[in-house]
C-alpha cells in the first residue's frame, strides 16, 4: 500500500490549490478532455474485467490513448480534476453535483420528474469547469473520504466530457440547467457566488424554466476560446433530443450511441430531412483494441457520419426521456470527430415507412 499512498499525495501536492481546471492524464490542465471508461465485458478491452479501464482524449493527445490509472484512481484525468471538491477548503467553492440516480444513500423525492441528466459544476472566482457525464451514483458527495468510483458503475461502458471555462460563461451554463431540471443532491453556492448567478440558485433550489419555449441553445467559449454549443430542453418539450430537434439545428444526419437496455427505444428516424441512426456497435481503432455492443454500453454520444460535429452528452432515445429535460453539448473540433467517427461501426438502418 506504501507506493499508492505516495502516489496519492504526489497527485494532491501536483494541483494547486485553486486552480480549478480540467486536469489530463498528464498531470497539467487542459482546456477540455473526454474519457470513455470500457465496458467490463468488452471484446479485448478488459482482459482482466475489472471495469476500471479507460480511453483518454485532449487536444494534444493524438487521438485516444491507454487511461494512466484506473479510473478509480485520483492518478487519472477524472479523479484529478474532482480533488478540490474534497479538499478541506472546498467550502470556499462553489459547486452543483446533480444526477437523476444520486449516489447512495442520497434517496430524494421526484427522481422521475427531474431531467435525466448527470454532471458537475466546480468553480471559483476566476472560473472552473463543467463535467457532463452517463455515470449513475456519481461523483460522491464533497463530505466523502475522498475521490472513488461506484462499483455499479463497472459493468457498463461511459463517457465523461470536462471542458474548462472563465467565470462569465457559468450565466449561461445556469440557464441551461433551468431547462434540463436538474436533480442537485449536492452544493455549495453562496455569497457572491449566490448573487453573480441567480439562476444556479434557482436550479438549487429545485426551481425550472416556467414558459416556452421549452428548449434553448447557446454558445459556450472555453477557457483557450474554444467554441462549444450547449442545447438543453425542458420535459414540455415533449419530443426526442435527436431526431426532434439536434439533427436539424446542426443540419446534419446524425449517428447516436446511447444505452440500448432502457424501456421503450426509439427506433432509428429517417422521417425528417435528416438521418438520425442508432449505433449498435462500438470499436476502437488498433489491434486487438477494444470493440462492444450498446447493450453493454451506458455512454450518450453523437457524431455527423461526415463532420464536422460531434456532440457528449446524457441522454438516451427512448419514450420516457421525450418527456424529460436534458443535454448534450457539442462543438466542431477534428480532434475530437476524428477520434469518434471511427468507433460507430453498425447502427440500426431506418425500417420502410
Amino acid at each position: 500500500m506504501a507506493p499508492l499512498r505516495s502516489l496519492l499525495l504526489a497527485v494532491l501536492l501536483a494541483v494547486p490549490a485553486g486552480a480549478l481546471t480540467c486536469y489530463g492524464d498528464s498531470g497539467k490542465p487542459v482546456d477540455w478532455f473526454v474519457v470513455y471508461k470500457l465496458p467490463g465485458k468488452s471484446r479485448s478491452g478488459d482482459a482482466t474485467g475489472s471495469g476500471l479501464r479507460y480511453k483518454y482524449l485532449d487536444a494534444d493527445s493524438g487521438g485516444w490513448r491507454d487511461g494512466v490509472a484506473p479510473i478509480n484512481s485520483s492518478a487519472g484525468a477524472v479523479g484529478r480534476s474532482l480533488l478540490p471538491l474534497y479538499r478541506s477548503n472546498a467550502s470556499q467553492l462553489a459547486f452543483l453535483l446533480y444526477n437523476d440516480q444520486p449516489p447512495l444513500p442520497n434517496k430524494l423525492p421526484g427522481t422521475a420528474s427531474r431531467g435525466h441528466t448527470k454532471g458537475v459544476l466546480l468553480l471559483d472566482q476566476e472560473g472552473g469547469f463543467w463535467l457532463i457525464h452517463s455515470v449513475p451514483g456519481f461523483p460522491p458527495p464533497a463530505s466523502s473520504a475522498g475521490y472513488s468510483w461506484p462499483p455499479s458503475a463497472r459493468v457498463y461502458g461511459q463517457t465523461l466530457l470536462c471542458v474548462s471555462f472563465p467565470l462569465s460563461q457559468f450565466l449561461m451554463i445556469g440557464k441551461q440547467l433551468t431547462y434540463t431540471y436538474p436533480l442537485v443532491y449536492d452544493h455549495n453556492l453562496q455569497g457572491d457566488f449566490a448573487q453573480k448567478f441567480p439562476d444556479l440558485e434557482e436550479v438549487v433550489e429545485g426551481h425550472h424554466v416556467q414558459r416556452g419555449p421549452w428548449n434553448n441553445s447557446v454558445t459556450l467559449t472555453s477557457r483557450a476560446g474554444v467554441t462549444f454549443q450547449s442545447f438543453a430542453k425542458f420535459r414540455n418539450f415533449g419530443d426526442d433530443l435527436y431526431s426532434g430537434w439536434l439533427a436539424t439545428a446542426l443540419d446534419s444526419n446524425l449517428q447516436v450511441q446511447f444505452w440500448h437496455k432502457s424501456a421503450g427505444i426509439l427506433p432509428s428516424n429517417c422521417s425528417g430531412g435528416h438521418d438520425v441512426l442508432d449505433v449498435t456497435q462500438i470499436g476502437f481503432p488498433g489491434p486487438a483494441a477494444p470493440t462492444f455492443s450498446s447493450t453493454n454500453d451506458h455512454s450518450k454520444w453523437c457524431v455527423a457520419p461526415k463532420g464536422p460535429w460531434t456532440c457528449v452528452g446524457d441522454m438516451n432515445r427512448n419514450l420516457g426521456e421525450k418527456q424529460r429535460g436534458g443535454g448534450i453539448l457539442c462543438a466542431q473540433l477534428p480532434a475530437l470527430w476524428k477520434a469518434f467517427q471511427p468507433l460507430v461501426k453498425a447502427w440500426e438502418p431506418c425500417k420502410d415507412p
